[in-house]
């Protein structure tokens, strides 16, 4: 093979492509800035819950390692949605039998990293990225206070939303366009431990919701019987972060708040003071690559918001697209690199968009009868002309060969077309008629 390849992080997307490449034959070299997780005691990172869908899956099923991975993958078939009444509703995923997995960030970060050392990848760990010189294609780490120097031919930076090896990049290369935007919300992890008989508490197979209009918590089952739960809460102002303040607020507004799901988490208050509240950030950026020597890719190309579960999905699915380029191109990597920027610079603007959105739809539209009428004519469209009709959730979790820019541009369509359906005169009532279906399909053309 004509190149050595350099990959800066050993996360989820920089573990994966190290596997791409190795089974291509490609010397790969990982470099981690952090201590390697199988052997020390440390943060997954962001979150320790993810949501797997068909695009990652697609991917890890290309490597031949998506069977094993099932062992540690719990699927949740819906969206269990807890009231602020006390009610519950179940609302499914896409068609019977389509469901999304929960799986733990830490356990599959480490499966990716074990496979990638069988097919011959090198993993290095406490690997700062400190410098990139250009002209010589040399990344200079810092390895236990020490200065190391490794010169490649080619290097992929895949090292995260904060990624050294994009500021490195974009420093460095006139005209580069760059955008870093937080919503003025925050995350913390939350925990809902088995029960005494170390079964779950609440239904197993779900994503479970307490959409509260501003704010909401949801919960993601882990193998071991236990929830995640996620507060998605303002930074400021009331309620908020800020506002929640002593032990004793937290109880009330959790009491108050999310009612059933307080006598299911006995740490509550020291889980809330004691894990770190952190951002939401959304990064655009562009140039991608540079020639044939370097490119960006997952988080560090395209960091999104988790509200849509993609930014693993999407990561792996940049992997795949670039497989297919190789396949394409061969060791052409200066035709490959350009194609996958081409490709996937507007589907990472496209994904970035539709996970704002989808905020939106998870803390508040999600409990609104309107909004759960409209899904459900959506739904039965999907069924009786699934060619012409596919709702949005389903086109970017179940749909690998739609692209995240076609789902973004078709849902957007559709989307003012149900907006007049729902417009409609006694749409209560008739909305399972062929008068409905016949306006839709029309518009459709």
């Amino acid at each position: 093979m004509s190149k050595d390849i350099t990959i800066i992080g050993a996360g989820l997307v920089g573990s994966l492509l190290s596997i791409y490449l190795s089974k291509r034959g490609y010397k790969v070299k990982v470099f981690e800035r952090r201590g390697d997780m199988r052997k020390e005691k440390i943060s997954a990172g962001r979150s320790i819950n993810l949501a797997l869908s068909d695009r990652g899956i697609k991917a890890l099923e290309e490597v031949g390692i998506m069977d094993e991975l099932r062992k540690i993958c719990i699927p949740m078939h819906g969206r269990y949605i807890h009231n602020a009444d006390g009610s519950t509703a179940f609302q499914r995923y896409g068609k019977e039998g389509q469901f999304i997995n929960s799986v733990s960030r830490g356990e599959l970060n480490k499966q990716l990293m074990n496979h990638a050392e069988l097919h011959g990848a090198k993993i290095l760990f406490n690997q700062k990225c400190e410098s990139i010189d250009w002209r010589t294609n040399t990344v200079t780490f810092d390895h236990d206070t020490a200065l190391i120097s490794q010169s490649a031919e080619l290097i992929f930076a895949a090292d995260g939303a904060y990624s050294a090896a994009r500021l490195q990049h974009q420093l460095q290369y006139d005209r580069f366009q760059y955008s870093q935007y937080y919503i003025d919300f925050g995350y913390k992890e939350l925990n809902i431990p088995p029960g005494e008989d170390g079964n779950f508490r609440m239904e197993k197979n779900a994503l479970h919701i307490w959409p509260r209009g501003n704010y909401m918590l949801i919960a993601l089952p882990n193998i071991d019987g236990s929830f995640t739960c996620t507060l998605f809460f303002p930074f400021e102002g009331e309620p908020s972060f800020a506002s929640l303040n002593t032990k004793e607020k937290v109880k009330t507004f959790f009491e108050k708040t999310f009612t059933d799901a307080v006598p299911m988490m006995p740490t509550l208050e020291d889980d809330f003071f004691n894990n770190p509240t952190s951002s939401l950030v959304t990064v655009r950026c562009f140039p991608w690559i540079r020639e044939d020597r370097f490119a960006l890719i997952g988080d560090a190309a395209h960091a999104i918001v988790p509200f849509f579960g993609q930014g693993m999905n999407c990561g792996f699915e940049d992997c795949s697209v670039l497989n297919s380029l190789m396949d394409q191109y061969g060791d052409d990597w200066e035709a490959v690199l350009q194609e996958y920027q081409e490709l996937r610079k507007p589907d990472g603007d496209a994904i970035a968009e539709l996970a704002l959105n989808n905020f939106i739809e998870m803390r508040d539209k999600v409990a609104d009868p309107k909004f759960l009428l409209q899904k459900k004519i959506e739904a039965r469209l999907h069924e009786k002309y699934p060619d012409k009709w596919i709702p949005a959730y389903s086109q970017v979790t179940f749909s690998p060969h739609i692209r995240y820019s076609e789902a973004l541009n078709r849902g957007q369509k559709q989307e003012a077309i149900m907006k007049e359906v729902m417009q409609m005169p006694d749409i209560e009532r008739k909305w399972d008629s062929n008068d409905v279906d016949q306006m839709i399909l029309n518009q459709i053309g």
